[in-house]
């Protein structure tokens, strides 16, 4: 099959599908464009992670089979530096390029990304963001057009990412590992992945709505 017709092929919403045409390197790529550039808020950053890993299992799936050494790099390196070209390319005009985009959602993403920047904190946002679907995209071209110090993104962008990416790399292939044809069970797995990875924003809103009151 050409190169072209991989392409035409390849559904850019399914993590499978993606997985199977680009592997690991395709990775790299998503994780990049949805972590730094704004036309990349609708990338499946989560379940690509989590399906990752269970590809890189070596029991019997419907999938390619990935290299996890391979994998755990290539979601590290497209994670960190998609966040840090997003924070500089947000440094040279961040919010006119936001102001040019129609798309309702990403401007939603938006207001909530300032809401964490001004309620937890600069290092915290920057952590909790990650697990956010396009929260993770917005805020951190957001971070470098309110003039964040750049060390203290750069910091927090690291500890958030690798939290992110190799907790769902590693949980995918530790589920993968335990249970027999777990991808005949992915579509509800990716979405309790989902719903597992907004808890700890969820703790942290509980948390200052409780000592909001306590005040």
């Amino acid at each position: 099959m050409s190169s072209s017709s991989i392409l035409l092929a390849v559904n850019p919403l399914d993590a499978g599908s993606l997985l199977g045409a680009f592997g690991a390197l395709g990775i790299a790529v998503v994780l990049f464009a949805e972590t730094g550039l704004l036309v990349g808020f609708f990338l499946p950053g989560d379940s690509l992670l989590f399906t990752a890993g269970l590809l890189c299992t070596t029991g019997t799936h419907s999938g390619p089979h990935l290299d996890l050494a391979q994998v755990l790099a290539a979601s590290a390196v497209g994670a960190l530096a998609g966040a840090q070209a997003g924070f500089f390319i947000g440094r040279r005009g961040g919010r006119a390029l936001l102001a040019r985009s129609g798309n309702k959602r990403l401007h939603e993403g938006a207001l909530r990304a300032e809401e964490l920047l001004t309620r937890y904190g600069h290092g915290k946002a920057v952590v909790l963001a990650r697990f956010v679907p396009v929260v993770r995209t917005v805020l951190n071209p957001l971070a470098g057009a309110l003039g964040v110090n750049a060390r203290t993104f750069t910091v927090w962008q690291v500890v958030g990412g690798l939290v992110w990416t190799l907790g769902l790399v590693l949980g995918g292939y530790a589920l993968g590992s335990s249970v027999p044809n777990v991808d005949h069970y992915l579509l509800p797995i990716v979405a309790v992945v989902i719903v597992v990875s907004l808890l700890p924003l969820l703790l942290e809103l509980l948390r200052s709505r409780r000592q909001a009151r306590a005040r």
